[in-house]
């Protein structure tokens, strides 16, 4: 059974902004199982939760700010429960110091471990400066190695555009991934566009993340040349026919 497929709502923010109910109705009619968060409108949980059961979208994840993790985790951990989310997602940070490094690290613990306490699940979603290393290591195998409970949400744009093999780095993490964001990648210019539309293996991904232990496919895109509603659209129907190719 083919893995469920979600939309980023980065993806589409700014007919978030203007109509957030509006376009997770349009989401729904695109035929997406499910949504991940990047921000609530305004809405609280019990309003999202009743217009996610009204349209027929479960919660694949929400990414929070780092800085909210940080010094509202028990307000985060309440309202995601709330929510009925069980992914909480951390989907930026970067520093200039190893020693700023290893101090997020360390914070990084006392999060998850509350996290889990809860009975959640904490997420690392990475960028492409995570492949720069620190001493011997890239900086992202520094952090899940480092952070009991830490698990990845790979996003394998960014893995290629730092010049790793995604393949052998979804196997290398693939007991501690359980989302993984598909985007693809356009050449002239280098920048994300439709999935299917691009030079990235997408098919080889998806299958790749079928045989491990990934619970959400998840679309992003973050650059476009029409509307991003019909180019989430196109993504999700080029994204189901490369999966029912099998």
């Amino acid at each position: 059974m083919a893995k469920p497929i979600a939309l980023q709502l980065w993806s589409v923010q700014d007919a978030c902004q203007e109509d957030f109910f509006g376009t997770l109705e349009q989401v729904a009619e695109m035929g997406y199982d499910g949504v991940e968060f990047a921000g609530y409108y305004g809405k609280s949980a019990v309003e999202l939760r009743t217009k996610l059961a009204e349209l027929g979208l479960a919660v694949a994840g929400s990414h929070i700010p780092y800085e909210k993790f940080r010094d509202e985790l028990d307000a985060v951990i309440a309202f995601e429960q709330e929510l009925g989310n069980e992914y909480l997602i951390c989907p930026w940070a970067d520093f200039e110091t190893e020693a700023e490094w290893l101090e997020f690290a360390k914070t990084l613990r006392i999060i998850a471990e509350k996290v889990r306490d809860a009975g959640l699940h904490f997420v690392y979603h990475n960028h492409a400066h995570e492949f720069e290393k620190l001493g011997n290591d890239y900086i992202l195998d520094v952090l899940l190695a480092g952070v009991h409970g830490l698990e990845v949400e790979l996003d394998t744009y960014w893995v290629h555009h730092a010049g790793v093999d995604v393949v052998t780095y979804m196997q290398r993490w693939a007991d501690r991934m359980p989302l993984v964001h598909l985007k693809d990648m356009k050449r002239d210019p280098v920048e994300s566009t439709e999935i299917g539309n691009g030079v990235l293996a997408i098919k080889r991904f998806a299958e790749l993340a079928e045989q491990s232990g990934v619970k959400w496919l998840v679309i992003e895109q973050e650059a476009f040349d029409k509307d991003p509603l019909e180019s989430v659209k196109i993504g999700l129907l080029n994204l189901r026919k490369l999966v029912e190719k099998g």
